[in-house]
Order: C-alpha cells, then sequence, then structure tokens
C-alpha cells in the first residue's frame, strides 16, 4: 500500500452526555481543543438527541470562527460516531447511508450519532472527506454474553469503543505488549460509564451505554430491578419521553444532587455531607463491581485493570478502585480521554494511505445471534 507523510490538517469531533469536544490536528500535533460543555437546562429544550443537532453544530463552528480558523483549511472531519448497526472495529467514510443511519438513531439515543452529521456537513460544504473512527456500535461480543432471560431479547454491543481501545493501546506499547495477545479490563469513567472485557483484542462483554445498563454514572441510573422500573412507568408520572430521561440523561448523580459535575458532588462531600459521600462511593463501588464481573468474564486472567476518562483524574476514585480491584491486577490510571487523538490518528492513516477505510453496509459483521 502506497503511504505519505504530507501534512495533514484534522478536526476532531466527540459528542457527549454533557459537552461537545473538538481538537484540531496538524498530522500528529495537537494545534487547540475545547470542551464545549453543556448544562442541563441548555439541552432542556430539545425533546430528544436528534433535534440537538443544530445547536451542537453551531457550537462547532463559533468555536473554529473564535480561533480564526477556516474550515476550507481543514483535510478531514473526524467524528466519534454512533446510532449505527452493529459493525466492526476500523474507520469508515461517512456516506449518505452511514449519515442517515445515524440520525436515526439505529442502535439508540446517544449524542454520539450527531459526530458523523456535523463532520458530513463540513465535509460536504468544503469538499472534503468525513470517517468516524471505531464507533460506539463496534460490535465484538461472544455469543455466551448476549444471551439474556428472555428469549428473543439479546444484549448488544454499545460502549466507548473509541477511547477503550486507544487507551489499550497505548498501555500495551508503553510495556512492550500486544494488544492482541493479552486480556485487559478497561473502565471508561465520564458522564457515561463502559466497563470492558478485552479479550486478545476484541471486546467481548460490557454494560451497555445505550440502553441502560451498568454502574450508576454522572448522568444515567444504569442498573435498576425491573419492577421498580415498572413502577415508575404505571405511576402516572411521567410520559414515556420524562422517564426515558430520568433514567437514561437525567439520572445518577443529577438525579441525586442537580449536578452531573463529579466535581461538585465530591466538594459536598468533603464538605461534610453523609449523602453526597454515601452516594459518590456507591458509583465507584458498582464500578468495582463491574470490572470485578468482567474479570470473572475473562476467567481471572487479566494482565491489568485500565482506570481512563475524566473520573480517573480523582485520586480518591481511583485509590478506591484499587482498594476493591488491585488483587486481580495491575491497576493503570490513564486519566482524561484519548478519543481525539485517536478519531485524528484513524483519519491520518487513511489519508496516508496507511489503512483503507471501510464502507458502512448495515449489515452486521457476522451473522446476529438471533439469526442463527
Amino acid at each position: 500500500m502506497k503511504t505519505d507523510k504530507k501534512t495533514y490538517r484534522i478536526l476532531a469531533v466527540n459528542p457527549g452526555s454533557t459537552s461537545t469536544k473538538i481538537a484540531l490536528f496538524e498530522s500528529e500535533t495537537e494545534l487547540f481543543r475545547e470542551k464545549l460543555s453543556h448544562a442541563p437546562d441548555e439541552l432542556e429544550p430539545f425533546p430528544d438527541i436528534q433535534s440537538q443537532l443544530g445547536f451542537r453544530a453551531g457550537i462547532v463552528e463559533r468555536a473554529l470562527s473564535a480561533r480564526f480558523t477556516d474550515p476550507a483549511e481543514i483535510d478531514a472531519f473526524a467524528g466519534r460516531g454512533g446510532g449505527l448497526l452493529p459493525l466492526a472495529g476500523g474507520v469508515y467514510r461517512v456516506t449518505e447511508l452511514l449519515a442517515e443511519h445515524a440520525s436515526r438513531g439505529m442502535s439508540g439515543q446517544h449524542p454520539a450519532q450527531l459526530a458523523a452529521q456535523i463532520c458530513k456537513s463540513l465535509a460536504d460544504r468544503y469538499g472534503k472527506p468525513a470517517f468516524v473512527v471505531n464507533p460506539p456500535d463496534t460490535d465484538e461480543f461472544e455469543d455466551i454474553s448476549r444471551i439474556t432471560g428472555l428469549r428473543g431479547v439479546y444484549r448488544e454491543s454499545h460502549v466507548h469503543a473509541l477511547n477503550q481501545k486507544e487507551a489499550a493501546l497505548r498501555f500495551c506499547a508503553a510495556r512492550g505488549l500486544d494488544y492482541g495477545g493479552v486480556n485487559l479490563v478497561v473502565c471508561h469513567l465520564g458522564g457515561g460509564i463502559s466497563i470492558t472485557a478485552h479479550k486478545k483484542g476484541a471486546m467481548t462483554d460490557s454494560n451497555d451505554i445505550i440502553r441502560g445498563s451498568g454502574p450508576m454514572t454522572p448522568t444515567r441510573a444504569g442498573d435498576l430491578h425491573y419492577t421498580a422500573v415498572l413502577e415508575l412507568a404505571r405511576s402516572g408520572a411521567y410520559t414515556e419521553k420524562q422517564l426515558e430521561d430520568r433514567l437514561g440523561r437525567l439520572g445518577g448523580l443529577t438525579d441525586h444532587f442537580g449536578t452531573p459535575d463529579a466535581r461538585e458532588v465530591r466538594k459536598l462531600a468533603e464538605g461534610g455531607d453523609r449523602r453526597a459521600a454515601l452516594v459518590y462511593d456507591a458509583m465507584i463501588y458498582q464500578c468495582a463491581k463491574y470490572a470485578g464481573a468482567m474479570a470473572a468474564a475473562l476467567r481471572g486472567d487479566v494482565r491489568a485493570i485500565i482506570l481512563t476518562g475524566g473520573l480517573a483524574r480523582d485520586p480518591y476514585f481511583t485509590d478506591k478502585m484499587t482498594d476493591y480491584l488491585g488483587w486481580i491486577a495491575e491497576i493503570a490510571v490513564m486519566p482524561g480521554e484519548f478519543e481525539l487523538e485517536a478519531l485524528a490518528s484513524g483519519a491520518l492513516r487513511v489519508l496516508r494511505g496507511e489503512e483503507t477505510e471501510k464502507e458502512y453496509t448495515g449489515a452486521p459483521p457476522g451473522i446476529p445471534f438471533a439469526e442463527r
């Protein structure tokens, strides 16, 4: 495959539950980044995720303008992706089909679905390519991890694939390991939380960040017994949309304290608020339980448990996780997120001819379990 070392400018776009993050890269060099935060009341007027598209796209374009950046001088636009049908990992060109599926939220509603659409709008306007890299819909589950207690209802893979893969690759590179030859548990700890078993390079089991399983998070309720959800649904206190929002967008720390900012809750706890301390500790406890479950899925053969994401910046959080899990394997703390870097790197590999872009067809990478 022909490769080149030409310099390319790449804009990376990563919409999350509480912010839209962007960064401009010149090949491997980061020129700037912005975290464009969204308070719950800013997003409240929008009835669903897709209706936020104009709001978030406008914020991105205003941020570029404030940085005196001409989008016409950008060579490619790379978005996190989301809202797609299951697909193999890799770098995908944003086609009409991919953008249309993202707009419909084929895998469920999540802000990540806006990334491909924002990037395609800019790319079409300026005659440049748009890509998504290892979207949340990357599905590498084993069949055994798909089964539930209801026939016809199967678990699906919706995780922070981009940052999880990048953190795992960076950990392995730093220790001279082959990602495809070791087992890891990677904990993405942010506004959303996904805790995943990486079995020799494949994400074989995890909680579902879109359909609502897993630990409580700053914005999500996490696991609830189904009778409680049924009782809330029958109570008459909520429309379907209101209940969906309370569980999936305004749950967790937001429901308990009116803020998704874990730092504010920690300040309350440090100031003597016993309820804040208990709820924050409960979130950590639930994360540790899921990490232990993923270690069990790997039969205890775990090289390391990686803690990444915004919450991994809190030493209290990571120390508690280490107390719970240090007996299993090395705890590697890699605070922050590498998603913007991973987006730019994926696009750069394709632009340089080091990797072949993939075409999104909507067909799953294998035969779905339900069709066998």
